[in-house]
């Protein structure tokens, strides 16, 4: 009984003092995910469309789905960082030969590294959600890819695994309460997180406060949207943080199932957030319009553009990718419902917002433990003198 109620209190005061650490100033890379539309649309954007696309948005960070060799040819000697994404398919195959990661990695990243910045690479999406049968693949198709990339002498390509949070965080509220999921059978989380601190990766993961809300109708919709008011928040009074948006909440409950797990500081990228602007579900999804989509998105940009972080992870998460880039057809389904449009596009490629999601620059100076100066891309990797290092405090 004494040790599990030390261990609480011990974290509680980690957590506390994680919340009393100074604001900084940096905000973290806005980039945004497309995935090909299906083979029945009838407007399929070209490589050189969705180029030009990305540049009206002034959005300089892609995160593909379907990692495409012809799409990724056209980022070549440009100024986009690429993040590409392993399909689940193919994660048992990867996990249980090596070649079959070797052989991915030559059709999609030898060709055109590092001519094309491609900065990381999703092992599956969401897998533990969609093959929870196969759940006990994942970490031996991530360490397969790394090993590859090593192997092929790739050093600064990050690989790590997205999750969705309904999947694999136990609560949201309060969010020092928060610890992960157990998989029956398979020690995931532990093993994972180990391997991300060890090879300087992130962890991954889907964020979309309109399922929670949807999901937890106690929750104010001014917290889903970022809207200021004077009794839009909640307070988590084991770490005495009062929260005024959703988003933050469960980043937070993020930082703290990682702590629980006895990994803090592993970097957090944000692979999907977004808010619908319509449904075709009419009446029972209200809430998915247009207003509110841009409230979010608005929202969103000007909270990671204030540079404040979470009240928990103060130097804020090494990137958000938007989902998604362009609205899916009627008759389309991807990976959300299909009656719901994400995008910031419409099909015909033109603008569905007023956003400016210009300014947010793909690497930021940082200062580490012992003093020295670097440089940390979207993907939480940092470099100085050759070698790749995680950093604790951006410079302003």
């Amino acid at each position: 009984m004494f040790p599990s109620i030390f261990v609480s209190f011990s974290l509680s005061l980690s957590l506390y003092l994680l919340s009393l650490l100074p604001t900084i100033s940096s905000y973290p890379c806005i980039g945004v995910t497309y995935s090909p539309p299906s083979s029945n649309a009838t407007l399929t954007p070209s490589p050189d469309h969705i180029r030009s696309a990305l540049r009206s948005l002034s959005i300089h960070s892609l995160r593909l789905q379907n990692s495409d060799p012809n799409l990724i040819r056209t980022f070549l000697y440009t100024n986009f960082s690429v993040f590409l994404t392993i399909p689940n398919h193919l994660v048992s195959a990867i996990a249980t030969n090596r070649s079959d990661a070797t052989k991915w990695l030559y059709l999609h990243v030898i060709p055109f590294y590092p001519r094309v910045n491609i900065t990381a690479i999703s092992v599956g999406n969401d897998f533990v959600d969609s093959s929870p049968e196969s759940v006990d693949y994942l970490i031996p198709a991530v360490r397969n890819v790394y090993l590859s990339l090593r192997e092929l002498g790739i050093r600064n390509v990050s690989v790590s695994t997205s999750f969705s949070f309904v999947s694999v965080v136990t609560t949201l509220f309060p969010p020092s309460a928060a610890q992960f999921q157990d998989f029956p059978g398979v020690d995931l989380m532990g093993p994972l997180l180990q391997f991300l601190n060890e090879t300087n990766s992130s962890f991954l993961i889907n964020v979309y406060p309109y399922n929670l809300y949807r999901l937890n109708p106690e929750i104010p919709i001014g917290i889903a949207l970022f809207q200021e008011a004077p009794f839009n928040f909640r307070d988590d009074y084991a770490t005495g943080v009062r929260y005024r948006n959703l988003f933050d909440m469960m980043i937070d409950a993020v930082v703290s199932a990682m702590a629980a797990a006895g990994y803090d500081n592993v970097p957090i990228v944000v692979t999907e957030t977004g808010w619908p602007s319509a449904s075709s579900a009419g009446d029972e999804e209200e809430d998915a319009n247009i207003e509110y989509a841009e409230m979010y998105l608005k929202g969103l940009v000007k909270h990671l553009k204030s540079g404040e972080g979470t009240p928990l992870r103060k130097e804020g998460i090494a990137s958000v990718y938007v989902y998604e880039l362009f609205d899916k057809e009627a008759a389309e389904e991807g990976t959300q419902p299909p009656g719901r449009r994400w995008g910031l596009l419409y099909p015909n490629l033109t603008k569905k917002y007023r956003i400016d999601f210009s300014g947010s620059s793909s690497s930021r100076a940082v200062l580490s433990d012992n003093g020295e100066l670097q440089v940390r891309n979207q993907t939480g990797i940092s470099w100085v003198g050759g070698y790749a290092d995680r950093a604790n405090f951006v410079m302003s």
